[in-house]
């Protein structure tokens, strides 16, 4: 509990600035992530090590595609550690017209080339420029259970902004939820019969592409290259 009490207080004269719906979370025992000054409790999917692509400065981890190695491809960062019941609070801020995405559950083994495979994914998105966000249903919108269930509303903060995520997945209480700054826009199943049906419904239901998808429950925190500029900061998770 001390530990986790010093890195708190750490992590927070790291990072500076948080929102104020990041400041509300800060209480608890929460278990710091992102340490604001280095890539340690990460590694890249399926691989050992970091590339030069993420980054760590001032409290802020960045994904930066230009920064990419010529002819190496999928760069998605995940923890270290697995989780299974818990509440993760990070900011995230996106690049003009970009995506990427924050999963749970993931899953590493050969065969699996993405953490899409197997952990399902809150969006990050621009909703202003990203045509994603402008088709119905809006399943890909900014903290969308994405091609599963859409935000109740549009509460996203434009481009070059930070937005924050409270993502609460609670297999004790088969409860789901996503909070965007501040507002809860999402609320799901995590297991069970209503669980399955959303994914019958959606993209995952293909078993060549998505045969190991949520098939377990507990897994890695994920953080998506998908191909643009996006920055983290303030991650911090909560076991339940």
């Amino acid at each position: 509990m001390k530990k986790i009490f010093l890195c708190l207080v750490l992590a927070g004269c790291i990072s500076g600035t948080k929102t104020p719906e990041a400041q509300a979370t800060y209480s608890g025992d929460w278990e710091v992530l992102f340490d604001g000054e280095s890539l340690n409790g990460w590694h890249r999917f399926n691989h050992k090590g970091i590339p030069p692509i993420w980054t760590a400065k001032d409290g802020v981890l960045t994904f930066d595609p230009a920064l990419r190695p010529e002819g190496d491809y999928i760069h998605d960062l995940i923890s270290d550690k697995e989780f299974t019941s818990f509440q993760l609070s990070i900011e995230w801020n996106i690049a003009e017209g970009g995506n990427s995405g924050v999963f749970w559950a993931v899953q590493e083994a050969e065969g699996l080339h993405k953490p899409y495979s197997t952990g399902p994914e809150i969006q990050v998105l621009d909703n202003e420029r990203h045509p994603d966000a402008k088709a119905n249903p809006k399943f890909h919108q900014a903290g969308a259970l994405y091609d599963l269930v859409q935000p109740t509303q549009d509460v996203c903060k434009p481009a070059g902004s930070w937005n924050h995520f409270l993502i609460t997945i609670d297999h004790n209480k088969n409860e789901g939820s996503v909070a965007l700054n501040g507002v809860t826009i999402v609320e799901f199943p995590v297991h069970g019969s209503q669980w399955d049906e959303m994914i019958a419904n959606s993209k995952f239901a293909d078993p060549c592409d998505f045969r190991h998808f949520a098939k377990v429950r507990k897994g890695r925190i994920g953080l998506q290259d998908h191909g643009d500029k996006v920055s983290f900061r303030n991650i911090k998770i909560k076991e339940l």
